[in-house]
């Protein structure tokens, strides 16, 4: 009877595990089909799924034609941003997210931004994602681009780069992290 018991609570141990390590199974690249937009993307994404169909329409050639700031690329260098995890937003039903989602994809690739500090997230026209990040994140424009250092966000960009650039907009955000601006602070209050 002690051996029915112990293999009955074995088997209920490995079945609960079991369904729990497949709840925490993420979806990646979730597509949909939708009356009004057609197949949009929802939820977490790898790159790569811009360049497949339909995405690669307006992905492609924006990531093709966009013209770098090479001034603003050496300095995203010079301030590792390759040390901070970047939350990107986006929507596939977006003209702003069609414009800046491949531009910021091109920098990256040129910085060599690794791609496991990269999150893509695809919302609906509702500014939604199947599992809630825009509330964790307070999202409700696209593009959204959050830059983090340690888990903590240094500065967004909100639907459109205010410099007209989006590695302009990168470097004076990495810049409010670097330490050597709050000591300037501190020289000009003294």
């Amino acid at each position: 009877m002690k051996k029915l018991i112990t293999n009955i609570f074995t088997v209920s141990v490995l079945t609960v595990t079991a369904q729990q390590l497949s709840a925490q199974k993420a979806v990646v690249n979730r597509e949909v089909e939708t009356t009004n937009d057609g197949k949009m993307l929802l939820g977490a994404q790898l790159k790569d799924q811009f360049v497949k169909e339909p995405y690669s329409e307006w992905y492609t050639k924006e990531f093709n034609e966009y013209q770098i700031d090479q001034k603003a690329v050496s300095e995203l260098k010079k301030n590792k941003i390759t040390t901070y995890d970047l939350v990107v937003f986006i929507g596939t039903w977006c003209e702003d997210s069609h414009r800046d989602f491949p531009r910021l994809m091109k920098i990256l690739e040129e910085v060599k931004y690794p791609d496991s500090r990269l999150t893509i997230i695809a919302v609906n026209r509702k500014k939604e994602s199947p599992n809630g990040e825009e509330s964790k994140y307070n999202v409700s424009k696209v593009p959204t681009i959050i830059v983090q250092k340690y888990g903590k966000e240094i500065g967004r960009i909100i639907e459109m780069p205010t410099s007209g650039y989006i590695e302009r907009d990168l470097v004076e955000i990495l810049k409010k992290d670097d330490p050597s601006v709050i000591r300037e602070i501190f020289k000009k209050e003294n």
